[in-house]
């Protein structure tokens, strides 16, 4: 998988229909940049009236609104290329992630996310993540010896001990039903 920039993929959608951005406003709010209406409507200059509506289909983006939203989008994005952690996951795993920011020794480091469905789109995610700013990646076991060869920066293996052990006992019930 081909990670998109979200602005991009937006823009696509806008080409598409006002149902397909509308979709893929609510993705890119949600998933990628995780901001509300209210934080929409500030940093565009959109009122927030116009998103609900522009968000629940009853009305249609004009050029102005489009450009307020790509435009506050890109500063979100622009954002985001300052000291981050690029986290490497398959969407379920990153969905349970609440926060987006971590505090480490006194210092604030981003979490940014890179969504995968195989080993190889985590090895493009994980170049992709060093070329646009990642300070260091976590990912999963099965991809950070590989990840740890392609890149410069340091690579961290997550560990799931709690939810190994709560898949074994879920297996072993399945198993004995």
């Amino acid at each position: 998988m081909v990670h998109v920039d979200p602005v991009d993929r937006l823009l696509r959608a806008a080409l598409i229909s006002d149902e397909e951005f509308v979709q893929v406003l609510q993705e890119v709010m949600r998933r990628d940049f995780r901001i509300s209406v209210r934080e929409l409507s500030e940093q565009s200059g959109v009122a927030q009236s116009s998103l609900y509506k522009l968000l629940h289909g009853k009305r249609s983006p004009n050029l102005s609104t489009l450009r307020g939203i790509v435009s506050a989008l890109r500063r979100y994005s622009h954002s985001a290329e300052g000291e981050f952690i690029g986290l490497i996951a398959a969407r379920p795993v990153l969905d349970v992630i609440q926060e987006r920011n971590a505090e480490v020794d006194g210092h604030r480091v981003r979490v940014r996310e890179y969504p995968v469905h195989t080993w190889e789109d985590a090895i493009v995610a994980a170049v992709r993540a060093e070329r646009e700013g990642a300070v260091a990646i976590v990912c999963a076991p099965i991809v950070s010896s590989i990840i740890e060869q392609l890149v410069h920066i340091p690579v961290a293996t997550i560990i799931p001990r709690e939810s190994v052990q709560r898949a074994i006992e879920l297996a072993a019930r399945k198993a004995w039903l």
